[in-house]
């Protein structure tokens, strides 16, 4: 596991980045959109239907977040149930997200991101590279974890090379601390704060905090915990909604949404404008200090 020796010396004696987010986003606190695509070709669930209709479903929830005034979207495999080991996703998966992405980036003018489950971040980056993606998202990206796809181990030193070799340097690494979904044990001995400061020792750009399942709420406790080891960004991941967000973005950087701006709050379905609109409302009114 990355440590430092030094108790935290070693990290304020390394150069200082420019803001990742502000690099990206025209907005303070930004919002990113994440639009659940269905299954693709190639996973248990796909039953044949025309690619095209999954990134016509993928364009209509970016345009739907894009005129709700939500800031960054990202685009992730997120049916592909079973996810398939990071050395196992196939180039099919990587081919239909690709185009899902081009079709999303051509259709609204937002920066984009790309999430390739079960943690495929050098397949992420190769997709990013070829969308014109800004960033991809790291479920795990130091040390290790028990997910339900086994034990997982942070890429970071390859990903890094990888991204190096592809002339990607410009793709940004939003990393998830105390990932969701899965078993910590191996990193028990370990509190958040000690693992933020791994991720940003591992030279991740953003960190996460996320919750335990998909559409459960980040605490702010959790957020505060990762900002006391990192100088990093910190996005809430998970579970921010209209009535957490004041609360959430208090202490946060920004956050991921998802469930929350869906038809009934459940993330496989398409984008309800109406939610995202009254959401982004009260993102402004943390904005403007209100």
């Amino acid at each position: 596991m990355a440590q430092d020796p030094t108790g935290g010396q070693l990290m304020s004696l390394l150069p200082k980045k420019p803001d990742p987010l502000a690099a990206t986003f025209d907005q303070p606190k930004p919002i990113i959109g994440v639009i659940h695509l269905p299954p693709l070709p190639g996973a248990p669930r796909y039953d044949g239907q025309p690619v095209e209709e999954i990134y016509a479903a993928g364009v209509a929830d970016a345009v739907a977040m894009s005129e709700a005034g939500i800031d960054g979207i990202i685009v992730e495999n997120a049916f592909d149930l079973p996810f398939s080991r990071p050395e196992a996703i196939g180039a099919e998966t990587v081919a239909a997200l690709t185009a899902a992405g081009l079709r999303v980036r051509d259709a609204v003018d937002l920066p984009i991101g790309i999430t390739c489950v079960a943690n495929g971040v050098i397949p992420a980056l190769a997709i990013a590279k070829a969308v014109g993606a800004r960033f991809v998202r790291a479920n795990q990206w130091a040390n290790a974890y028990v997910a339900n796809e086994g034990i997982i181990n942070g890429p970071a030193g390859e990903a890094l090379r990888y991204r190096s070799a592809i002339g990607a340097r410009e793709v940004q690494i939003y990393a998830d601390v105390h990932v969701k979904f899965g078993a910590h044990a191996i990193t028990a001995d370990r509190s958040v704060t000690e693992q933020a400061r791994d991720a940003e020792f591992f030279d991740a750009d953003v960190l996460i905090g996320s919750g335990q399942r998909t559409g459960s709420p980040t605490e702010a406790g959790e957020i505060r915990a990762i900002q006391a080891g990192t100088s990093l960004p910190v996005l809430v991941g998970s579970g921010m909604d209209v009535d957490n967000a004041a609360e959430l973005l208090s202490v946060a950087d920004g956050a991921i949404v998802g469930s929350s701006i869906k038809y009934g709050g459940t993330w496989w379905n398409p984008v309800d404008p109406s939610i995202a609109r009254r959401l982004m409302k009260v993102v402004r009114s943390v904005r403007n200090g209100k």
